[in-house]
């Protein structure tokens, strides 16, 4: 127990607490900007187990506020690269990486196996996924979220508390999304409320101080102002969502894997289009006659131009905005449209071959 004699000095925790900790099992849904200070302190607090799941790969962009990886992890899975971060951070402790996104064909079986659920990611529909879960498997879910200076760390479903669904009933149309990508966020911003988040799950644990459940922790880094507001239990859309189960028909859809495709299903001959959906900035370049490039932003404005009779192929880094190209396109449009799963940098290496 040296290494957790600091814990163990304080009387709130004590060697029956680190016991605890060491003792339960943590899932990290993303490991981006949140999911990283959480792995970071949660693996060197010694939880015992920890589960990791990101289907998306390091990109140099990443590495400006993802604290875990380093330019050896680049085009490699998060997850994979978590699991070994916290390999050599506490060998002690059990990690399971999943290089997958989470879906609702997996969600149950993985989730299950928790006590405590952290929100990591950065997709609102995937938010209400993991709460709807959270609430059927009867797991607490301790979320966070960001925009440019600020974010707001909440708890739900803890003690059967309210939930994500209490505070934001209905789901937001995809052009009312902030995208960090667009927008931009400064870089200590996800490291501070990823600490939050990581601090809410070993009170917690311990079942001491005041969890945030029912409240939500609003904090302006620009100009340092914290905010704590409450909120109640929507006993209606809770009773409803555990009578009829996933409430779903269309709203998370984009995570359908019937929408991607994968290169090695393909040739350059194939009837097919490729559009590129990143931001006119983003490298690599692509130019190729099969090739068009259309921002995931102008998408909704500018996709009739390409319609045809070929299949669509839409493409971006991590493949979260090519997907869901797919999704709005096979919704609106009498043509076949996929994501690549691979993304630009194995495109652009498979055209060149």
């Amino acid at each position: 127990m040296t290494r957790y004699k600091r814990h163990i000095a304080l009387n709130e925790i004590g060697a029956k607490g680190q016991s605890k900790i060491n003792n339960t099992s943590v899932l990290v849904v993303g490991v981006g900007g949140l999911g990283s200070p959480v792995i970071e302190y949660l693996s060197r607090a010694g939880v015992g187990v920890i589960g990791i799941i990101d289907f998306d790969n390091v990109e140099l962009s990443n590495l400006q506020r993802q604290i875990i990886f380093s330019e050896d992890d680049l085009n490699k899975n998060k997850a994979m690269c978590a699991q070994e971060y916290i390999k050599r951070i506490n060998s002690s402790i059990k990690t399971i990486a999943y290089s997958e996104a989470l879906t609702i064909q997996n969600g149950s079986k993985i989730i299950l196996q928790y006590d405590i659920i952290v929100d990591g990611t950065d997709d609102v529909k995937i938010r209400y996924l993991l709460n709807d879960f959270c609430v059927l498997l009867d797991k607490p879910l301790v979320y966070a979220a960001l925009y440019k200076f600020e974010g707001q760390i909440s708890v739900f479903n803890y003690n059967q508390g309210p939930t994500y669904r209490c505070l934001f009933p209905i789901i937001p149309k995809e052009d009312e999304l902030p995208n960090c990508s667009q927008t931009g966020v400064l870089g200590v911003v996800p490291g501070i409320l990823g600490i939050y988040q990581a601090n809410e799950v070993l009170k917690i644990i311990l079942d001491i101080g005041d969890v945030l459940s029912g409240k939500v922790l609003s904090i302006n880094l620009l100009k340092n102002i914290h905010t704590t507001f409450r909120f109640s239990k929507n006993e209606i859309e809770v009773n409803k969502l555990i009578e009829k189960g996933f409430p779903y028909s269309d709203s998370i859809s984009l995570m359908n894997s019937e929408y991607r495709i994968s290169l090695n299903s393909l040739t350059i001959d194939d009837k097919c289009i490729f559009v590129d959906v990143r931001n006119e900035d983003e490298k690599p370049v692509i130019t190729h006659k099969k090739i068009h490039h259309i921002p995931f932003g102008k998408l909704k404005n500018e996709i009739l131009n390409i319609i045809s009779d070929k299949k669509i192929i839409f493409f971006c880094s991590s493949g979260k905005r090519s997907i869901k190209a797919a999704n709005f396109t096979n919704k609106n449009f009498n043509v076949q449209s996929f994501s690549l799963k691979e993304g630009v940098l194995a495109l652009n290496k498979w055209i060149n071959e």
